[in-house]
């Protein structure tokens, strides 16, 4: 035996040990289903099937919505979420097919429990909540996404102490950590700074109160903009309120609320010289009117252009509001169409641009570079300028 035949002969026996092994084995067929699988599934399914069976009222313009999974139509659990995250609610109001992004207000080990909490607060001219305050009772079946969003404390990205910014039914993410704290859930130090008008308006103001009694990790301040009140502070979120009651140690900063705070709240947070990585936003819903932003073409205002949809082999033509983004053109159109965050972030209402032009605002372009390069864009954040035709990755076009 030469030299080259000595080294391979290990590799050979390997060979034939390994054909061994393979004749040896079960000719049955493997499993169909495997645990890893099936925890994936639970943690991440495509949707959930949700039933209400409580409802508690906050005055007239709030309501907490108790969910619990749907048996009956295939949800045999609820899946799990990280304190902070939302649910996109898909709903069929008159001839729209619709989603709606809401804060879980319950904690992670309601999840556990097969519970959901969602706080809703009514917009009056809106278009989802009339629907749920008129419609929404004990019994009615609700179908719903997989916890999503990255407003939660990563213990990698976050400082130890966090001050949320809240205003209006921008509380409930903040509830949800603040009762994930006192569980021991989460391991931070939340300081929530609370803005509303007075002292009526404060959302859940007694349960976190409550919670602040039991542990030391969570505080409270309340803000009213319209009442002066020994005990509350006076005004506006601003940076010196901010600045009252931050930390000695480095802290992070996550937002929450309304547009109108959103724009306040950042200027003034500008001034604390935080870094980029320390400042968390949620996603705020529909961006509303692009008129606004300054690179806006004026050509396009208050226009109304044909929007060409294409489905593989369907095609439809509906129309689109210049005011309004697309993805709220293929709804009215009852056009089933994917979407989730509905800023611009996550990218599931991702279609093909073939032809015209489409306005995305930069403060909710959450395209990835490739996509800007090959005419991809997020109908929830698009908005038309001409007559144009998109590709839209769904399955069919409602009639």
């Amino acid at each position: 035996m030469d030299n080259f035949e000595k080294q391979i002969a290990p590799f050979n026996k390997l060979l034939d040990e390994r054909k061994e092994k393979i004749n040896s084995g079960s000719t049955k067929p493997l499993a169909k289903t495997f645990p890893v699988n099936q925890l994936a599934e639970r943690l991440h399914p495509e949707k959930q099937f949700l039933q209400i069976y409580k409802i508690i009222e906050h005055g007239n313009e709030s309501k907490s919505f108790y969910f619990k999974p749907n048996k009956n139509l295939g949800t045999e659990h609820l899946a799990y979420f990280r304190a902070g995250q939302y649910l996109s609610l898909r709903m069929h109001i008159n001839n729209s097919y619709v989603t709606r992004p809401y804060a879980i207000c319950s904690s992670p080990s309601d999840a556990m429990n097969d519970i959901y909490v969602l706080t809703i607060k009514l917009v009056k001219n809106g278009f989802a909540t009339p629907y749920i305050w008129n419609n929404w009772e004990v019994g009615t079946n609700v179908e719903a996404s997989a916890p999503a969003g990255n407003l939660y404390y990563q213990p990698l990205r976050d400082s130890k102490y966090i001050i949320a910014i809240a205003g209006g039914s921008g509380i409930t993410p903040f509830y949800s950590m603040a009762k994930s704290i006192l569980e021991g859930t989460e391991d931070t130090n939340l300081t929530i700074i609370y803005g509303s008008r007075t002292h009526d308006n404060i959302l859940l103001g007694d349960e976190l109160e409550d919670i602040t009694k039991k542990t030391n990790k969570v505080k409270l301040v309340n803000v009213l903009s319209d009442e002066n009140i020994t005990g509350y502070e006076h005004g506006f979120i601003s940076a010196e309120i901010i600045k009252k009651y931050q930390p000695a140690d480095d802290y992070s900063i996550f937002i929450c609320g309304p547009d109108v705070m959103y724009k306040f709240a950042n200027k003034e947070i500008a001034t604390l010289n935080l870094p980029a990585g320390k400042i968390r936003h949620e996603l705020s819903g529909n961006f509303g009117t692009p008129y606004n932003e300054l690179d806006y073409p004026e050509y396009a205002r208050d226009k109304t252009f044909n929007l060409t949809v294409q489905v593989r082999d369907d095609k439809r033509i509906i129309k689109a509001k210049s005011n309004e983004s697309l993805l709220i053109a293929l709804e009215r159109a009852g056009i089933e169409a994917p979407s989730m965050c509905r800023s611009g972030e996550c990218g599931f209402c991702r279609s093909q641009l073939i032809s015209g032009k489409a306005f995305t605002p930069d403060s909710i372009d959450g395209r990835r570079i490739a996509d800007k390069e090959f005419g991809y864009i997020h109908t929830c954040a698009a908005y038309p300028l001409s007559d144009l035709t998109i590709n839209v990755p769904i399955h069919d076009l409602a009639n």
